[in-house]
């Protein structure tokens, strides 16, 4: 398949105001995607979200611009969650939506994702579409005039339209009652949606995160900090602790004694329950190839099975549609559960949770205990270059040299991140400390022959 010059796992994504996310960018993104959702003499609506960025403000107007001068209408929904605009892209029957977030990445950078009319991301295929629009000025020459051009519109309801729709995704037969819940919204799109569902299910919640001011998301808050997270149950004495990051399109959480549980763990609750109730479609789960070892086991256990996927939410997504699956996930937090929504939802996620906690009567804790996860060592190199590690025998050597001494009993991943200048090293074994001296030693040859520096997680 062809390169793609702008998208990367995740949208459009960088720094605000510099390529490629620049209001001159953004415009004819718009203009392009317009001009591929028209099929007809109709009108035409697009739906336009974003997070609480303070440069969503610019990119948002520059977006509704170019879809305007395309003749297609814009339907302006504000903050709201990226799986809040999936949801009201396909419920108001809208050609496409777009999300203009940046989710866990720092406040200076922003992105431009978007959702077919079914609220699904689009494909590849549609992707390189856009970009050709772009690149080859087809439609520069396309400017409807008079009465043909596009008009915005504010929905009003949108957040209210999107807490019933989650709400509707708990069980009608159990509300929260007795829970008592810490919930870090990040400083982002759910800080008002987040805490409205909880409480009106009947948790108490404690909602930290939930003062944006544009420049704070995602800083020392959320799923990226969950530490943070841990202090706030503890000092509360609350039962868990939920936290989103920016665009709540992912959920980490905390059980009572401060533990982390991560995405793994959840997909390894929620598909086991699934299991026992006979809902989890075909036995099978979908994770990526970052899940760990510990997950695959556990699932075996259970009856059930994991299909692996290249990393990123829509190669699990595609893969769940393609053969008919209902859950699925990466081990960050990122999980779908396709009987509800067509995209990650970090409060269906954190719903689904709680409602296998009130129906079990178990704590988080107890619950965790379906999986143990092997140990794992993670580690971020900031790169000069994105050269193909083939061209670089001395990397090649230090990887060959670890996965040697690992054999059977673990194994080695290294990727470019999809969204950042970064080379993720991921070893899994059984060894902490071996493990964590094999990832170094790459990572040196790393940064010897690429240029960078290393960035622990």
């Amino acid at each position: 398949m062809k390169r793609k010059k702008l998208f990367g796992t995740d949208g459009v994504r960088g720094v605000a105001n510099i390529h490629p996310m620049t209001t001159e960018m953004a415009m004819q993104l718009g203009r392009a995607a317009a001009y591929i959702f028209k099929d007809g003499q109709r009108r035409h609506r697009i739906v336009i979200g974003k997070d609480t960025r303070l440069s969503g403000y610019m990119i948002e107007n520059a977006l509704a611009a170019g879809i305007c001068s395309m003749g297609v209408d814009v339907l302006l929904v504000g903050p709201l969650p990226t799986p809040g605009i999936a949801f009201i892209t396909a419920s108001m029957r809208a050609d496409a939506g777009v999300v203009i977030s940046a989710s866990h990445n720092p406040y200076q950078d922003n992105g431009i994702k978007f959702f077919s009319r079914d609220g699904f991301k689009l494909p590849d295929e549609l992707e390189l579409k856009i970009e050709d629009l772009i690149f080859s000025k087809k439609i520069d020459s396309l400017r409807p005039i008079a009465a043909e051009v596009g008009k915005a519109f504010r929905i009003d309801d949108a957040r209210g339209r999107y807490i019933v729709f989650l709400k509707n995704a708990f069980p009608r037969d159990l509300d929260l009652t007795g829970l008592k819940i810490v919930l870090d919204c990040a400083h982002g799109a759910a800080y008002k949606v987040a805490p409205a569902v909880l409480e009106e299910l009947g948790a108490e919640v404690v909602a930290v995160g939930v003062s944006p001011n544009g420049t704070n998301i995602n800083a020392g808050c959320g799923s990226l900090h969950p530490q943070v997270l841990a202090d706030a149950v503890r000092e509360h004495r609350a039962q868990l602790g939920i936290a989103l990051d920016g665009d709540a399109d992912r959920v980490i959480f905390v059980d009572e004694f401060g533990n982390e549980v991560d995405g793994d763990h959840i997909m390894a609750i929620c598909a086991r329950d699934l299991l026992e109730r006979n809902q989890l479609a075909k036995k099978t789960l979908v994770a990526t190839v970052m899940s760990n070892m510990g997950l695959d086991i556990a699932l075996r256990q259970a009856g059930g099975r994991v299909v692996k996927t290249a990393v990123g939410d829509r190669y699990v997504v595609e893969e769940m549609r393609r053969g008919g699956y209902n859950l699925g996930g990466e081990q960050s937090g990122h999980m779908v559960f396709l009987d509800h929504n067509t995209t990650g939802d970090g409060m269906i996620s954190a719903l689904q949770v709680l409602a296998i906690i009130q129906r079990s009567g178990q704590s988080l804790a107890e619950l965790a205990e379906v999986m143990v996860a092997l140990p794992q060592v993670l580690v971020n190199v900031r790169v000069a270059e994105r050269r193909e590690l083939t061209e670089v025998p001395e990397v090649q050597k230090a990887i060959a040299a670890a996965e040697k001494l690992l054999g059977d009993s673990g194994r080695v991943l290294i990727r470019y991140s999809g969204t950042e200048p970064l080379l993720r090293i991921m070893l899994e074994g059984q060894d902490k400390l071996q493990i964590t001296g094999l990832a170094h030693d790459i990572a040196a040859a790393i940064e010897r022959h690429l240029g960078g520096k290393k960035e622990e997680k």
